[in-house]
């Protein structure tokens, strides 16, 4: 089967995939850059 003719938006294998990957990748970043600076996520965004 052809990939192009695959639906690329919506519920699809696709974009869940894309999803979990980015999800991923912004608690790893947050983490490190909590670790980094010592402060929570929260107090670098002013909230707490």
């Amino acid at each position: 089967m052809d990939n192009k003719l695959e639906p690329r938006f919506g519920f699809v294998n696709f974009a869940e995939i894309w999803n979990g990957r980015l999800a991923m990748m912004g608690i790893l970043i947050g983490l490190t850059t909590e670790l980094l600076t010592g402060q929570g996520i929260l107090t670098q965004m002013g909230i707490g």
